[in-house]
């Protein structure tokens, strides 16, 4: 990654928003969309198939892309609700790069309306539910990190590489504060009944909810 050298050599991040070289990742703006960021990993890592997301020194990626959550507020100039905000990350099946990216953007209003009725789920404990005409699990977690991670979460039951190259997994806020409230862990996979390889589509890379009055 060409950011990377920038930073080493000038302290700018050159293409990208932002480089951590400590935690070893780059935040970076879609060329797509008026407020999609993604975080890539400044090391070779494939994608969510990849044993090296589920390595016990392994970084907190869903964490820090929480946490740079403010550079979709700063496109839009408005500071959204945390169950307004969503991190993505597709299936090996269903992404365009093979190196592992989260996308930062925008959730779907309709989406956020219709997960709304797991903001008081117990914490970690699966339910299903039907979203955009895909069969999902939804789980409230009360942190991003340690056995939380979500990627650790979905690899409890997708115990191999074959296995979580099929899944897709989504994050947002499930409440207006994610501190206070927690967050939802929304996740399919192709080899689910009616379930989907790409949460993508539950995100709005236009953003419409940063326009409503």
């Amino acid at each position: 990654m060409r950011c990377v050298p920038s930073q080493q050599a000038t302290g700018t991040p050159g293409q990208c928003t932002f480089v951590d070289l400590d935690k070893r990742y780059a935040i970076l703006k879609d060329i797509v969309g008026r407020s999609q960021y993604l975080l890539i990993p400044t090391d070779r890592i494939t994608g969510i198939e990849s044993p090296l997301v589920l390595a016990p020194h392994a970084q907190g990626y869903w964490a820090d892309a929480w946490g740079s959550r403010d550079y979709v507020n700063r496109s839009v100039k408005r500071t959204l609700r945390d169950d307004q905000l969503g991190l993505e990350i597709n299936s090996q099946f269903r992404r365009s790069q093979n190196q592992l990216h989260i996308h930062i953007d925008c959730m779907r209003r309709d989406i956020s309306d219709a997960l709304a009725r797991h903001a008081k789920d117990a914490p970690g404990e699966w339910h299903w539910d039907t979203l955009d005409g895909n069969r999902y699990r939804v789980m409230r977690i009360t942190a991003l990190s340690g056995t939380s991670d979500p990627f650790r979460l979905v690899s409890r039951d997708n115990r191999n590489a074959d296995a979580m190259a099929m899944q897709t997994i989504l994050v947002t806020g499930a409440g207006p504060s994610a501190e206070k409230d927690g967050w939802l862990v929304v996740n399919s996979g192709l080899d689910a009944d009616n379930g989907s390889g790409s949460a993508e589509d539950l995100l709005d890379h236009s953003c419409h909810v940063a326009d409503a009055s």
